[in-house]
């Protein structure tokens, strides 16, 4: 089987290549960035999102079996930085990639897999918890606004004919996730009090706030699964559905250091609106592919704190 990750080089795209890898698939990556040739990656081409024409051309060539669409702008806070690079990066690029494999000569044998978020479903009132895949769509920034977009060219191409599924995945964390993420922040700070570069003060904001976190590699499992056997035109969550509280998050962190450290809350980290509790259901995919997390969560924070002593920044 072959593969093409758009926007391999990010924190989720470099987990499901060595996936795949490991699972004797021939992999191909894109990504926005010039490619590093310093790196030595084997199988890198540059999409030209600009042209569908090329990016047909591209498609023929390579005949991949699977394409998972992960390339985008993926943070809020950027969104609201920058609304037209989210929209041109989410919607546009998701747009012409979607046209290019329709015009391809591999359309009838291709699956594709479109990446949204949970951002797509905004704020919902506590008692639509768990957020199932029909509940509203009510996206409150940029972000959410793009990969509801996205959807909905899902949509629109599933009835054209193409092979394409959606999979609206919740909090990841992990091993190379990139700082802006509470684990990563986190653990962070952690490894730099542990290095003696600051002291072991942590300021944080609402610690009682309940979310559905997800280890990255149980999410790539699901989206390889999700990619063979899922409905074109459907859309999966992809969750724990289970509410983890941030302290408890920060107390596991904590424990596994030697330091003692003190955490303090700073109310100039408090948002103004938090949700109480945000948990999705995960019962649509469980049924689909009897899915279900393999890495527990102090696995995961334990792995992600190796990965910022490792850094060592």
């Amino acid at each position: 089987m072959k593969a093409l990750i758009t926007g391999v080089n990010g924190f989720v795209g470099r987990h499901l290549e060595q996936f795949l890898l490991s699972n004797d698939y021939e992999v191909w990556g894109s990504s926005r960035s010039d490619l590093d040739v310093e790196e030595n990656w084997l199988n890198r081409i540059q999409l030209d999102f600009n042209n569908v024409d090329k990016l047909t051309s591209v498609i023929n060539d390579l005949k991949p079996d699977y394409v998972f669409h992960l390339a985008a702008q993926s943070s809020v806070k950027k969104s609201w930085d920058n609304i037209e690079l989210t929209l041109n990066s989410n919607v546009i690029n998701s747009a012409k990639l979607f046209e290019a494999i329709m015009r391809s000569e591999i359309v009838g044998n291709c699956k594709v897999l479109s990446v949204g978020s949970s951002e797509e479903y905004g704020i919902l009132p506590q008692e639509s918890m768990p957020i199932k895949e029909e509940s509203n769509l009510n996206p409150i920034n940029p972000y959410g606004i793009s990969k509801v977009s996205q959807y909905m060219l899902t949509k629109l191409y599933a009835k054209l004919g193409l092979q394409i599924v959606h999979v609206r995945p919740f909090n990841h964390i992990g091993p190379g996730q990139d700082l802006g993420f509470v684990v990563s922040d986190f653990s962070n700070q952690i490894a730099k009090i542990e290095a003696n570069k600051i002291n072991p003060i942590m300021n944080v904001g609402n610690l009682s706030a309940k979310r559905d976190f997800l280890d990255v590699r149980d999410i790539i499992r699901a989206y390889v699964d999700i990619i063979s056997s899922g409905i074109s035109g459907e859309v999966y969550n992809i969750c724990s559905s289970k509410p983890v509280a941030i302290s408890d998050l920060l107390d596991t962190l904590v424990s596994l250091s030697s330091q003692n450290i003190e955490v303090k809350i700073d109310p100039k980290l408090l948002r103004v609106v938090d949700i109480p509790q945000y948990v999705g259901d995960n019962s649509k995919i469980r049924r689909l592919i009897s899915w279900q997390p393999n890495i527990s969560l102090e696995e995961t924070l334990r792995d992600t704190l190796d990965y910022w002593r490792r850094k060592g920044n």
